[in-house]
Protein backbone atom coordinates (compact mmCIF):
# COMPACT_ATOMS: atom_id res chain seq x y z
CA UNK A 1 0.00 0.00 0.00
CA UNK A 2 1.20 3.72 -0.98
CA UNK A 3 0.54 6.34 1.49
CA UNK A 4 -0.82 9.75 0.67
CA UNK A 5 1.93 12.25 1.50
CA UNK A 6 0.26 15.41 2.88
CA UNK A 7 0.48 18.10 5.57
CA UNK A 8 -2.60 18.91 7.41
CA UNK A 9 -4.28 22.04 8.72
CA UNK A 10 -5.98 21.05 12.12
CA UNK A 11 -6.02 24.95 13.56
CA UNK A 12 -9.90 25.26 14.86
CA UNK A 13 -10.46 21.72 13.78
CA UNK A 14 -11.98 19.39 16.40
CA UNK A 15 -9.90 16.16 17.55
CA UNK A 16 -10.46 13.27 19.98
CA UNK A 17 -7.69 11.57 21.94
CA UNK A 18 -8.61 8.77 23.91
CA UNK A 19 -6.02 7.96 26.42
CA UNK A 20 -3.35 10.30 28.22
CA UNK A 21 -0.68 8.76 29.46
CA UNK A 22 2.68 8.83 28.33
CA UNK A 23 1.21 7.28 25.21
CA UNK A 24 -1.16 9.55 24.73
CA UNK A 25 0.17 12.60 26.31
CA UNK A 26 3.00 13.61 23.04
CA UNK A 27 0.20 12.98 20.80
CA UNK A 28 -2.19 16.06 22.53
CA UNK A 29 0.93 17.86 22.85
CA UNK A 30 1.65 17.61 19.13
CA UNK A 31 -2.44 18.19 18.31
CA UNK A 32 -2.18 21.16 20.72
CA UNK A 33 1.04 22.50 18.65
CA UNK A 34 -1.03 22.32 15.69
CA UNK A 35 -3.77 25.02 16.94
CA UNK A 36 -6.62 21.62 16.55
CA UNK A 37 -9.61 22.32 19.59
CA UNK A 38 -8.28 19.12 21.21
CA UNK A 39 -10.77 16.88 23.47
CA UNK A 40 -9.63 14.31 25.65
CA UNK A 41 -11.35 11.19 26.65
CA UNK A 42 -9.26 9.07 30.05
CA UNK A 43 -9.73 8.00 33.63
CA UNK A 44 -6.10 9.38 34.36
CA UNK A 45 -3.96 11.88 33.19
CA UNK A 46 -0.04 12.68 33.33
CA UNK A 47 0.52 15.95 35.06
CA UNK A 48 1.02 17.27 31.78
CA UNK A 49 -2.26 16.97 30.23
CA UNK A 50 -4.40 17.48 33.51
CA UNK A 51 -1.94 21.43 33.64
CA UNK A 52 -2.85 21.71 29.52
CA UNK A 53 -6.38 20.95 30.90
CA UNK A 54 -6.32 23.48 33.97
CA UNK A 55 -5.18 26.22 31.58
CA UNK A 56 -7.36 25.66 28.99
CA UNK A 57 -5.32 24.41 26.23
CA UNK A 58 -7.52 21.40 26.43
CA UNK A 59 -10.81 19.83 27.03
CA UNK A 60 -10.25 16.96 29.41
CA UNK A 61 -13.23 14.56 30.80
CA UNK A 62 -12.06 12.09 33.53
CA UNK A 63 -14.34 8.91 32.20
CA UNK A 64 -14.61 5.86 30.26
CA UNK A 65 -14.47 6.20 26.53
CA UNK A 66 -18.12 5.36 24.76
CA UNK A 67 -19.33 5.74 21.31
CA UNK A 68 -21.46 8.64 20.99
CA UNK A 69 -17.88 10.60 21.56
CA UNK A 70 -16.97 9.80 17.87
CA UNK A 71 -20.13 12.27 17.51
CA UNK A 72 -18.09 15.35 15.75
CA UNK A 73 -14.71 14.69 15.27
CA UNK A 74 -12.74 15.46 12.81
CA UNK A 75 -9.92 12.79 13.74
CA UNK A 76 -9.53 10.44 16.84
CA UNK A 77 -6.02 9.27 18.65
CA UNK A 78 -6.56 5.78 20.04
CA UNK A 79 -4.19 5.86 22.88
CA UNK A 80 -5.66 3.62 25.73
CA UNK A 81 -3.25 0.49 27.43
CA UNK A 82 -6.42 -1.83 25.81
CA UNK A 83 -5.87 -3.08 22.44
CA UNK A 84 -9.45 -3.82 22.77
CA UNK A 85 -10.96 -0.74 23.45
CA UNK A 86 -8.43 0.60 20.77
CA UNK A 87 -10.19 -1.46 18.22
CA UNK A 88 -13.41 -0.58 19.35
CA UNK A 89 -12.57 3.35 18.76
CA UNK A 90 -11.14 2.26 15.58
CA UNK A 91 -14.04 0.36 13.99
CA UNK A 92 -16.48 2.79 15.07
CA UNK A 93 -14.32 5.86 13.59
CA UNK A 94 -14.79 4.06 10.19
CA UNK A 95 -18.46 3.43 10.44
CA UNK A 96 -18.48 7.06 10.81
CA UNK A 97 -15.80 8.14 8.39
CA UNK A 98 -13.51 9.88 11.10
CA UNK A 99 -9.68 9.20 10.76
CA UNK A 100 -8.20 7.14 13.35
CA UNK A 101 -5.15 6.33 14.28
CA UNK A 102 -4.30 3.44 17.19
CA UNK A 103 -0.84 4.57 18.34
CA UNK A 104 1.27 1.86 17.54
CA UNK A 105 -0.72 -0.88 15.66
CA UNK A 106 -0.59 0.16 12.10
CA UNK A 107 -3.63 -2.61 11.38
CA UNK A 108 -5.93 -0.21 13.17
CA UNK A 109 -4.66 3.03 11.27
CA UNK A 110 -5.88 5.04 8.98
CA UNK A 111 -2.92 7.45 9.11
CA UNK A 112 0.42 7.35 10.49
CA UNK A 113 2.45 9.90 12.85
CA UNK A 114 5.86 10.42 10.68
CA UNK A 115 9.27 11.37 12.68
CA UNK A 116 9.53 14.98 12.47
CA UNK A 117 12.31 17.61 11.75
CA UNK A 118 11.01 21.12 12.87
CA UNK A 119 12.69 24.34 11.83
CA UNK A 120 10.63 27.09 12.36
CA UNK A 121 7.86 26.71 9.32
CA UNK A 122 10.40 23.88 7.70
CA UNK A 123 9.42 20.37 8.74
CA UNK A 124 10.66 17.33 7.52
CA UNK A 125 8.66 14.26 7.92
CA UNK A 126 9.48 11.05 7.16
CA UNK A 127 7.47 7.42 7.35
CA UNK A 128 8.21 3.90 7.02
CA UNK A 129 4.28 2.95 6.51
CA UNK A 130 4.71 1.79 10.05
CA UNK A 131 7.16 -0.96 9.01
CA UNK A 132 10.42 0.79 11.54
CA UNK A 133 9.68 3.85 13.61
CA UNK A 134 13.08 3.17 14.71
CA UNK A 135 14.50 4.03 11.15
CA UNK A 136 12.17 6.66 10.83
CA UNK A 137 14.06 8.53 13.94
CA UNK A 138 17.23 7.58 13.20
CA UNK A 139 16.80 9.31 9.59
CA UNK A 140 15.57 11.99 11.79
CA UNK A 141 18.17 12.26 14.18
CA UNK A 142 20.61 13.00 11.08
CA UNK A 143 18.26 14.95 9.17
CA UNK A 144 17.88 17.37 13.07
CA UNK A 145 22.36 17.63 12.35
CA UNK A 146 22.00 18.26 8.50
CA UNK A 147 18.80 20.80 8.70
CA UNK A 148 19.79 22.93 11.92
CA UNK A 149 17.74 25.83 13.80
CA UNK A 150 19.85 28.47 11.01
CA UNK A 151 17.13 27.01 8.47
CA UNK A 152 14.36 28.29 10.47
CA UNK A 153 15.66 31.66 9.97
CA UNK A 154 16.22 31.12 6.09
CA UNK A 155 13.20 30.40 5.41
CA UNK A 156 11.25 33.47 6.91
CA UNK A 157 13.98 35.56 5.09
CA UNK A 158 13.22 33.64 2.10
CA UNK A 159 9.65 33.94 2.78
CA UNK A 160 9.52 37.96 3.11
CA UNK A 161 11.59 37.76 -0.73
CA UNK A 162 9.27 35.94 -2.04
CA UNK A 163 6.38 38.21 -1.19
CA UNK A 164 8.46 40.98 -2.51
CA UNK A 165 8.81 39.41 -5.71
CA UNK A 166 5.44 38.69 -6.43
CA UNK A 167 4.04 41.97 -5.33
CA UNK A 168 6.60 43.49 -8.23
CA UNK A 169 6.37 43.84 -11.92
CA UNK A 170 9.38 41.15 -12.35
CA UNK A 171 9.17 38.94 -15.47
CA UNK A 172 7.53 35.44 -14.13
CA UNK A 173 10.06 32.98 -15.22
CA UNK A 174 12.68 35.53 -14.10
CA UNK A 175 10.72 35.42 -10.64
CA UNK A 176 11.36 31.90 -11.05
CA UNK A 177 14.67 31.35 -11.46
CA UNK A 178 15.56 34.28 -9.23
CA UNK A 179 13.54 32.35 -6.30
CA UNK A 180 14.96 28.66 -7.11
CA UNK A 181 18.85 30.53 -7.04
CA UNK A 182 17.63 32.07 -3.51
CA UNK A 183 16.58 28.41 -2.17
CA UNK A 184 20.36 26.43 -3.48
CA UNK A 185 22.57 25.44 -0.91
CA UNK A 186 24.96 27.90 -1.95
CA UNK A 187 22.36 30.91 -1.35
CA UNK A 188 22.18 29.47 2.00
CA UNK A 189 25.81 29.05 2.74
CA UNK A 190 26.62 33.05 1.43
CA UNK A 191 23.81 33.89 3.85
CA UNK A 192 25.58 32.03 6.57
CA UNK A 193 28.73 33.38 6.01
CA UNK A 194 27.66 37.06 5.96
CA UNK A 195 25.50 36.34 9.24
CA UNK A 196 28.89 35.12 10.80
CA UNK A 197 30.89 38.22 9.70
CA UNK A 198 28.24 40.44 11.10
CA UNK A 199 28.35 38.78 14.57
CA UNK A 200 32.10 38.27 14.27
CA UNK A 201 32.31 42.58 13.69
CA UNK A 202 29.84 42.98 16.19
CA UNK A 203 31.83 40.86 18.97
CA UNK A 204 35.03 42.93 17.68
CA UNK A 205 33.59 46.57 18.57
CA UNK A 206 32.46 45.05 22.17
Amino acid sequence: MTLFPMFMKLEGRSCLVVGAGTVGEPKIRSLIVSGASVRVIALHATAAVAEWAQTGRITWEARAFEAADLDGPFLVIAATNSRDVNATIFHEARQRNILCNVVDDPEYCDFYYPAVVRRGDLQLAISTNGHSPALAQRIRRELEIQFGPEYGTWLEELGRIRQQLFASKIDPEERRHLLHDLASREAFERAQAAEFNIEAGSLEKM
